[in-house]
């Protein structure tokens, strides 16, 4: 029995969707896209802007508050750890440390006189002469302690980079007053080492910098990675510090460079 040409052609249709809709028996499953991979920059290296700095630099400031007395450097001088560099006008400090060594003789001229054993002198008074003269002592000790925060000393040999305050200029306490930096010990320290980055980098690790200002390169090791992350326009990124293996005269604190960490 002929069927009506509709039916045939609904039938014929019928079968060919069933048919796109059936999966190929041995088509293989479609997997998803791999995960891009942070590959170092430029051919095996990683790299990142970075600047000079000192191996050591500190802004120093009296404790106390006053008018300055003394400003004993000027920019530019080498110091010594312990070299005075500026003094402040303190009559008050300088009159206790007077009245503690005064107070501390009396009291040692004291004791002196109840120390040889004699009838007329008891052990006792000698204990309590004693107990004086060691009082005394102490307190000359706290005098002299105060004393020496009007004074500012260095901390470690330097250079003097800056000096921000003059002889009977009025300063605060923790104000700046003077900047020393170990200028014949620059090294390189990077400012925008990303995240992603650092799991490639190791101490011990060789590095060329470019100095912008100098040309040509220098090399260097990795010496020290920062355990605490910076932020840096919303990126996290950490310091790293390079030491070179040779610094040119004509490197300055401040420089910008870039670093070229070879990784494997």
């Amino acid at each position: 029995m002929n069927r009506p040409l509709g039916i045939k052609l609904a039938s014929l249709l019928l079968i060919l969707v069933n048919a796109a809709c059936t999966p190929a028996p041995n088509a293989a499953p479609t997997l998803p896209a791999p995960a891009a991979q942070n590959t170092p920059q430029y051919g095996g290296a990683i790299v990142a802007s970075a600047v000079v700095v000192p191996a050591q630099f500190s802004q120093l400031s009296f404790v106390i508050a006053g008018t300055v007395r003394e400003m004993a450097v000027a920019e530019g001088d080498l110091v010594q750890a312990g070299q005075t560099l500026a003094v402040l006008n303190a009559p008050d400090l300088e009159y206790a440390v007077a009245q503690a060594e005064e107070a501390e003789r009396a009291a040692e001229f004291r004791y002196q006189y109840w120390i040889p054993a004699r009838l007329d002198r008891p052990p006792e008074r000698r204990q309590l002469a004693e107990q004086v003269f060691i009082q005394a002592q102490k307190a000359l000790d706290t005098a002299r302690a105060g004393l020496t925060q009007s004074t500012i000393r260095a901390p470690f040999d330097g250079t003097i980079v800056s000096i921000d305050a003059q002889p009977a200029e009025m300063v605060q306490s923790g104000q700046a007053v003077i900047t020393l930096a170990t200028l014949d010990h620059l090294r390189i320290e990077t400012t925008d080492l990303s995240e992603r980055d650092i799991p490639s980098i190791q101490i011990g690790q060789a590095a060329t910098v470019s100095v912008e200002a100098l040309g040509g390169q220098l090399t260097g090791k990795v010496t020290s990675i920062s355990p605490m992350a910076d932020k840096l326009g919303g990126d996290v990124v950490y310091k790293v510090t390079v030491e070179l293996d040779s610094v040119p005269n004509e490197l300055r604190w401040g420089m910008t460079a870039e670093v070229n960490f070879e990784t494997q």
